[in-house]
């Protein structure tokens, strides 16, 4: 499939998150923590689905409401929502989820393509479907969640804030 495990047969370690009912995962390797929700600064100017930004420790990053990134609507963030800290390359991002389920592990033969859609010029949110124990889950592109490097670069380089 894709990535550097398809090719060589290593399982692959996800962790799977609900959101609006339906089960999402990510490659584990791209996840910091999880950690309960919190109310974001907002940013002028982001996109709709970029909160705004949080302070993890000294680091401002910002956060995405997922619902709303999936085009599954805006989420009504309470104390049961959760942010997952994922990071790709140098980027930090929160993203904001129902529930965080579980973690496990799989072989890359259990990952089948997604179906053959119309995205316009816009990279795939979504990389492989899988189905685990007689349910499907939805495996997501981490790098195209992400706000477009153009348009809001600096909100998205963690920033180190004195303490």
């Amino acid at each position: 499939m894709h990535g550097e495990a398809a090719k060589s047969g290593d399982k692959l370690e996800l962790i799977s998150f609900e959101i609006a009912g339906q089960e999402f995962c990510i490659d584990t390797r791209s996840v910091r923590e999880i950690r309960g929700w919190t109310p974001p600064t907002p940013m002028p100017n982001a996109p709709p689905y970029v909160l705004g930004v949080i302070n993890l420790r000294g680091v401002v990053m910002p956060v995405l409401d997922l619902r709303e990134r999936l085009g599954f609507g805006e989420t009504t963030a309470s104390s049961r929502h959760v942010y997952i800290v994922a990071q790709q390359d140098e980027r930090v991002v929160g993203l904001l989820v129902d529930a965080v389920q579980e973690t496990f592990t799989v072989g890359p033969e259990m990952l089948h393509p997604p179906p053959v859609l119309d995205y316009g010029s816009a990279p795939p949110l979504v990389d492989a479907i899988l189905t685990l124990e007689g349910r499907m889950l939805t495996r997501l592109v981490l790098n195209a969640l992400l706000p477009e490097a153009g348009i809001s670069e600096a909100s998205l380089q963690p920033a180190v804030v004195a303490a």
